[in-house]
């Protein structure tokens, strides 16, 4: 490539440490790591972006610590000279990925776990020069400036005063936010150079995943529009939601999606990487790199317990796959009355069968309205706080809860959330 042209490869969402209903992903994060490590060095990629939520939780397992560490190890071997940009996103805490930022910034390795702020006097206000990060071509020419901003809570925000009463609080002080990091962006860039910028956010429009996902910011409720990225961004890599897509009708506002899926509900997500070339400091083209799928997911549906035992009875047999990781399977049927033993029935239908039962749903056909069956026969575990919220107190006063009481759960929900990742 040469010196006038940059190209970054924009990811975002692993989870490592991630398990669906019980069974590790330990193998397909693998197989994905190593997989991007050889497209990195065969794309000749100057620059990883990974748009937050690295970890599944706040506390990753060691399995997962020692993937991300011999990933960036094997990456600064293979790819010397790449820069490496990691924001933080809601599921990571800050202070663990920024713990060994003084190691990794010695194989070329950015971390910004949280908002970072300033020693002194004024320590409350954000060291805006830790947030703007350049990131190299294939000459060590500096070739884009990123305003790298990670997931921001509630209390990161700053207080901004609006004459509109209308104005959502929260939403301006992430405009007011943005507006700070890429002014200060904008003061460091030179000519030719790239505008990015980075978020771990949800935004208006936007499409998210039913079963691993919610909306984030204050009471889940604050869905960010479009704009609060200037026309003068060149390209926004985005991170939070598991389906790739754009954000309104700008094509350089991207989310790149999670790697792999993480719920039986992104059976059918086309999970990739974001490529993206700048040349003489604007976006040239960007392309989709579609990430190989290790290992599959089935979903099987059926009106009656019958219909379902005679699709499975029709599944390939174990030995007719040969070595390839077994797929996972989600079972859901319909059902006029229990039946005590239906997992026994399913898994006897199931055996020498090259599929892994993980979860079996159940729907009744009558109208029995408890917490577990009501609407669509979810187990409570598998239900979102806010549904289970909602089922009881339609259970106890056939209404829809109003929304205030929601958003104060919802506030609830995010101040517990904040309190397990620091």
């Amino acid at each position: 490539m040469g010196t006038s042209v940059l190209r970054i490869l924009h990811t975002a969402d692993w989870h490592l440490g991630h398990s669906l209903h019980g069974h590790s992903r330990v193998h397909e994060h693998e197989k994905f790591l190593t997989w991007l490590c050889e497209t990195i060095v065969a794309e000749k990629v100057d620059a990883l972006i990974i748009a937050g939520d690295i970890f599944d939780g706040a506390n990753p397992p060691t399995a997962a610590l020692s993937m991300y560490y011999e990933f960036l190890a094997r990456l600064s071997r293979e790819a010397p000279g790449i820069d490496v940009l990691v924001i933080g996103g809601n599921h990571d805490s800050a202070s663990r990925l920024n713990a060994p930022e003084a190691l990794l910034s010695a194989i070329g390795v950015h971390v910004v776990g949280g908002l970072v702020r300033r020693s002194g006097d004024d320590a409350h206000a954000v060291d805006l020069q830790k947030l703007v990060v350049p990131l190299t071509d294939a000459s060590g020419k500096v070739a884009a400036i990123v305003a790298a901003v990670p997931f921001m809570r509630p209390a990161d925000l700053p207080a901004v005063k609006t004459l509109d009463e209308k104005a959502d609080p929260l939403i301006e002080g992430v405009r007011e936010a943005y507006s700070q990091v890429l002014e200060e962006a904008r003061s460091r860039r030179g000519a030719g150079q790239a505008l990015i910028a980075t978020g771990h956010c949800y935004m208006v429009g936007s499409q998210i995943s039913e079963m691993s996902e919610r909306r984030v910011l204050g009471g889940n409720q604050h869905a960010l529009p479009v704009e609060i990225f200037s026309e003068d961004v060149d390209y926004v890599a985005l991170g939070h939601l598991h389906k790739a897509q754009r954000v309104g009708r700008r094509e350089n506002v991207r989310y790149s999606g999670s790697p792999i899926p993480l719920s039986m509900s992104e059976a059918s997500y086309k999970h990739q990487v974001v490529i993206a070339d700048f040349e003489k400091g604007s976006l040239k083209k960007w392309r989709a790199v579609a990430v190989p799928r290790t290992t599959d997911l089935i979903r099987v549906q059926g009106e009656s317990l019958e219909e379902v035992l005679v699709t499975l009875a029709g599944l390939d047999d174990a030995h007719l796959i040969g070595d390839l990781a077994r797929p996972y399977l989600e079972v859901s049927l319909v059902l006029a009355s229990p039946v005590s033993n239906l997992r026994e029935q399913i898994e006897a239908v199931l055996a020498g069968k090259r599929p892994s039962l993980v979860k079996v749903s159940v729907a009744y056909s009558g109208d029995r309205k408890t917490l577990s069956d009501a609407h669509s026969g979810q187990k409570l575990a598998d239900l979102l706080p806010r549904d289970v919220l909602r089922r009881r107190y339609l259970r106890d006063f056939a209404d829809e809860p109003p929304e205030e009481l929601l958003e104060a759960f919802e506030e609830l929900l995010d101040e517990v959330a904040q309190a397990e990742s620091r």
